[in-house]
């Protein structure tokens, strides 16, 4: 897969992630999922996974052109 790929959905993550744990753990409001713990933990998972995937992404040689 090409590395802007993953870079652009390790960034969604990190977006999606920061937006349900801040309506789960109830700073964002407006929404079914203020105040629900489920959210909070999905979106902390959602998080961390998009960090390590723009963390990988980035510390990951780029293959040379052939």
């Amino acid at each position: 897969m090409k590395r802007w790929v993953l870079l652009a959905v390790g960034i969604v993550l990190i977006l999606i992630g920061a937006v349900w744990t801040g309506q789960g753990a109830g700073w964002i409001t407006g929404s079914f999922m203020t105040g629900a713990k489920l959210w909070f933990l999905i979106g902390l998972l959602c998080l961390i996974a998009g960090i390590g995937l723009v963390f990988t992404t980035l510390r990951r040689p780029r293959a040379k052109a052939e």
